[in-house]
């Protein structure tokens, strides 16, 4: 019998059908990943060409040579490194602080019905707000330290995480909850044994959203108070009309949120795995 198993498993692994299937899953993902590096190159490949005929201005638009060529004068001095590393490190307080307080606030307001019906317009209220509003008083409050950079993070994906992640608890599946009740549950087990794992997926996606949010509030915070990281080698290329430096610095902070994401999405295939 396990040998009649063992030749099936082989016979499905083999078979015409499936490695077709898995070639032109390899050919349908290489053609995505060169598709976007060929428009990758092209776009910088036009915005050098624009700046060398003199299409565009290179001295207000930069160009991807002199921003290379930037990137090497930062990185001789160290400050390439230092002002990253700050913005990095910011955002990552911010955005796990967000997340864990978020995900706390959620369970509590699944916990009673009665405090998630009085928060409920308050939630509504401040998700709809536009949080860098409050940055000046912010900057009051906490001081001109990293503390309100990080404050400002923690405001942008906080709420997000509280409203998805609750939501996450309210959809989950009733007949499971109630199975559980009947067994005499209590809503501790409950939640550890249905309503968390469920909303695994949500929480997530949670994530992704919190690492841009995170980063739109440190960048925020940085152009108010910092006198290190990326925003403010933004502020103060703007203030001095170094272009370069300014395209250099949004570049990099691009770079650092594809990172970001896929950092949140290689946890999430590693879960995924594991469930």
């Amino acid at each position: 019998m396990f040998m009649s198993e063992g030749y099936a498993s082989s016979a499905f692994q083999h078979s015409k059908e499936h490695v077709e299937f898995i070639r032109k899953e390899k050919a349908a993902k290489s053609a995505v990943f060169l598709s976007r590096v060929v428009i990758l190159v092209a776009l910088f490949a036009l915005w050098e060409i624009a700046a060398r005929l003199k299409w565009i201005d290179p001295f207000i638009m930069s160009q991807p040579t002199r921003v290379i060529k930037t990137m090497v004068n930062l990185s001789k001095d160290g400050s390439l490194f230092l002002h990253t590393g700050v913005t990095i490190y910011e955002t990552i307080i911010g955005f796990l602080s967000g997340t864990i307080l978020g995900t706390l606030i959620a369970i509590v307001l699944w916990w009673s019905d009665f405090t998630a019906k009085v928060l409920d317009p308050y939630l509504v209220v401040l998700n709809a707000l536009p949080k860098t509003a409050l940055g000046p008083i912010i900057l009051v409050w906490v001081g001109g330290t990293t503390g309100s950079i990080i404050v400002m993070a923690l405001l942008l994906s906080i709420v997000v995480t509280i409203l998805n992640v609750y939501q996450a608890f309210k959809s989950c599946d009733e007949d499971k909850i109630k199975l559980l009740k009947t067994f005499g549950a209590t809503k501790l087990q409950i939640l550890r044994k249905v309503v968390l794992p469920s909303s695994i997926p949500e929480m997530i996606s949670t994530l992704k959203i919190n690492v841009g949010l995170s980063l739109v509030g440190v960048i925020v915070g940085e152009f108010l108070v910092s006198k290190a990281g990326l925003g403010y080698l933004i502020i103060y290329g703007g203030q001095v009309f170094k272009m370069d430096l300014v395209m250099t610095s949004i570049i990099i902070l691009a770079v650092a949120a594809a990172l970001m994401y896929l950092s949140v999405t290689w946890v999430e295939k590693k879960f995924m795995k594991m469930r």
